[in-house]
């Protein structure tokens, strides 16, 4: 998978096995699926329209690359969706730009490092791209993501803010790399 896939996040305890992050298989869709709807919806963080579209795994793997952390058992723990090209990055205003997408991580495993190792998987992924600038959109209510974006450096790009629907309103963060 070359250099890139081997960003590992140091594991609170030493016995604990290091963490990668690798492509997502199709037979890690039903997971990535159930997680990131169990997130978003259940934590609630998006509608149940929404979910809909947090479940179509399939259907963002031919607009994105999706990348997984699994644990011990191998079990996807986290997951992304890092927009390189094309639409489906919704926030992304030129060709220099990448977006990353439905950040989730299980809330069993949350503090662990996951969510900034996909981050940072991410930022490698696009600068190896040759992108130049990593935005992304995050909903009000995500404070905790809002903080770890803030700490690796991303700013806030209020002009860019969007409103997908009424009552919905995110906020804009980017990260010149």
């Amino acid at each position: 998978m070359g250099t890139l896939s081997r960003l590992v996040a140091v594991s609170p305890s030493s016995d604990a096995p290091a963490l990668t992050v690798d492509r997502a298989r199709p037979d890690d869709f039903p997971r990535i699926g159930q997680l990131t709807s169990d997130v978003y919806v259940g934590g609630g963080l998006a509608s149940p329209e929404y979910g809909v579209q947090l479940r179509d795994v399939a259907g963002r793997a031919d607009r994105a690359q999706l990348l997984v952390v699994r644990d011990d058992e191998g079990r996807v723990v986290g997951s992304v969706a890092l927009v390189l090209s094309g639409d489906f990055g919704e926030v992304t205003r030129s060709g220099d730009e990448a977006a990353f997408r439905m950040l989730v991580v299980d809330p069993a495993v949350q503090g662990r490092g996951i969510g900034e190792l996909l981050v940072r998987t991410c930022l490698e992924r696009a600068r190896a791209a040759g992108k130049r600038r990593v935005v992304l959109s995050t909903d009000r209510r995500m404070t905790a993501a809002q903080r770890l974006y803030q700490r690796l450096g991303f700013t806030r790009l209020p002009e860019r803010d969007w409103r997908p629907a009424p009552g919905i309103d995110l906020l804009v963060y980017a990260l010149d790399l």
